[in-house]
């Protein structure tokens, strides 16, 4: 079983930053393909950004030119860089973890952008 925190959720103005990070338990965190999710109000649950074992990295059109997801294995953590940050962007951000059948998600951490 892994374990996965998210933090860095929180309130910020339009135009503004915010860094998530996922941590997950585990020894073989380097295996996994990795991805960022998020849950606007009312909304479905939608694919923000992935980064598989290998670093390749994919993004939403949406948040392209704005996001930056990274990895580092060594520390078992998982980051998204948010710039520019538009209303749009409010909503709960899910970390999530797969490898073959297994897939595993954190609890979810708020981001709110608002004046």
């Amino acid at each position: 079983q892994v374990q996965i925190v998210e933090s860095g959720g929180g309130l910020v103005q339009p135009g503004g930053s915010l860094r998530l990070s996922c941590t997950a338990s585990g020894r073989i965190f380097s295996m996994y393909n990795m991805a960022w999710y998020r849950q606007p109000p009312g909304k479905e649950r939608e694919l923000v950004a992935g980064i598989n074992s290998l670093a390749r990295r994919n993004y939403a059109d949406s948040v392209k030119g704005r996001f930056t997801i990274s990895r580092v294995d060594a520390k078992n953590t998982m980051y998204l860089q948010m710039n520019s940050l538009k209303p749009e962007d409010t909503a709960v951000y899910y970390c999530n973890a797969k490898l073959r059948e297994l897939e595993y998600w954190g609890q979810g951490t708020q981001v709110t952008v608002s004046s």
